[in-house]
Parts: structure tokens; sequence; C-alpha cells
């Protein structure tokens, strides 16, 4: 599987999950941010978080993002089947997420 059809699969996966959660979709109700996926071995994607769901997945050029997750592909992988936590790939350098704290914060929310 790409990593595109992998962000695509999570983008659904979250957003059944919000669809689920009523509490998820009150909690991000107002908030609008891009979402900038960099790999430092592989392509760059965005993905625009309005009204509680993610949407516009696209890949390349992005604009300005709000919140900017940078990691490599093998770690990308690791997170995604649960290899890896986000803390520990964290506190390794492995994984920068690059916003302001309450950005940080809500990425946590989007795992």
């Amino acid at each position: 599987m790409t990593v595109e059809e992998t962000l695509a699969g999570l983008v659904d996966r979250f957003n059944r999950h919000a669809e689920r959660n009523p509490g998820l979709t009150e909690e991000l109700d107002g908030i609008e941010r891009t979402i900038a996926i960099r790999l430092t071995d592989g392509a760059s994607y965005a993905v625009d978080l309005v009204r509680g769901r993610l949407t516009n997945l696209r890949t390349g050029s992005h604009g300005k993002a709000d919140v900017t997750i940078t990691t490599d592909v093998a770690t990308f992988d690791g997170l995604v089947r649960k290899e890896i936590g986000p803390m520990k790939a964290l506190v390794t350098r492995r994984l920068a997420i690059d916003g302001s704290l309450e950005d940080k914060l809500l990425f946590r929310r989007l795992l």
C-alpha cells in the first residue's frame, strides 16, 4: 500500500470515528487547520480539518500549514502499524511536530 493510500485510509477512519463520537465533533467544532505531512525520504501531503472532519487530502506543495508533521517513511509506517508510539518517536527525534502547543495537543486527538 502506498503512503497516499495509507493516508486516505487514515482520513476515512478518523472521519468514521468522528461520526460515531459526537463529542469529538463538538470538541473540534470551529477548529479549522491545514495539516502538512512531510516525509523526509518521500513526498509531502496536506489535509484540512474543517467542521470536525478531515478533507481535501492532497500531495505536493500545500502552501502555509498550521501544523507540520515531519518524519521518514519507516517511522510513518511504524506509527500507523502501532509498532512505535508517537511519544517515543518524538523523544527519539524520529517525529517532529511544528505548530502551536494547542495544535500539537490537537494532533494527539487525530491519531
